[in-house]
């Protein structure tokens, strides 16, 4: 049980010889931890580019030479561009969300600020799968065009491709970019739920505690 409960379970029980407690004390528990967890959200976002931005740095340079040779290199960078952008502005707004969250100093305001927040995070969560999910089916379908070139690419870079019988490639790579691709989304998800998720739920039982006390 934590401190809330115990501060809940003391403010209704009128038989107890302790000190009442009003709607205001259990109103600012409830601020306090609905703030706390917006900020996390926002660590946690900025992490998130943090994170994406090593891992760029790391892409095999095989990898960056066949994006170069088949014609993406500069397609991808204005993509990277734009991801860091809409990151930024993500960032931007859970930040605007802990501040106002902080000096709020009525149960509506922070009510309205909890869904707010909510908001803000399915946006953030919807923008970057669905962005993540058009990429890869946009860049499919501009391998699928110049596979040929592709193939070629591929087997002088890596042996086993090299391996590949031509009239097997698009086969093989397809599907293995089909697999690979669901296997990210898959991992992306749950990263999601887990992390998002675990504070999204918490700020609906903060919501849901302030609706029973509001008047």
């Amino acid at each position: 049980m934590d401190q809330l409960d115990v501060l809940k379970k003391e403010w209704q029980n009128r038989d107890q010889e302790f000190p009442k407690l009003s709607y205001q004390d259990i109103y600012k528990m409830l601020l306090k931890k609905s703030s706390s967890m917006v900020k996390w959200i926002f660590y946690i976002s900025i992490g998130e580019l943090v994170l994406w931005t090593g891992l760029s740095f790391v892409v095999p340079d095989s990898s960056k030479e066949i994006i170069r040779d088949m014609g993406l290199e500069q397609t991808f960078a204005i993509i990277n561009y734009i991801t860091y952008a809409v990151f930024i502005v993500f960032i931007v707004l859970f930040y605007r969300n802990y501040k106002r969250i902080q000096v709020t100093d009525t149960i509506k305001t922070l009510m309205e600020n909890i869904i707010s927040t909510r908001k803000t995070v399915k946006f953030f969560v919807g923008y970057n799968i669905g962005a993540a999910v058009l990429l890869m089916i946009g860049t499919n379908i501009f391998y699928y065009l110049n596979k040929d070139k592709l193939y070629d690419l591929l087997k002088d870079s890596y042996e086993g491709y090299a391996a590949i019988p031509a009239e097997s490639f698009t086969t093989v790579f397809f599907l293995g970019q089909v697999i690979g691709g669901i296997f990210f989304i898959g991992v992306l998800l749950l990263f999601y739920r887990l992390v998002y998720g675990i504070l999204m739920r918490r700020l609906k039982r903060n919501y849901k505690e302030l609706k029973k006390i509001e008047v």
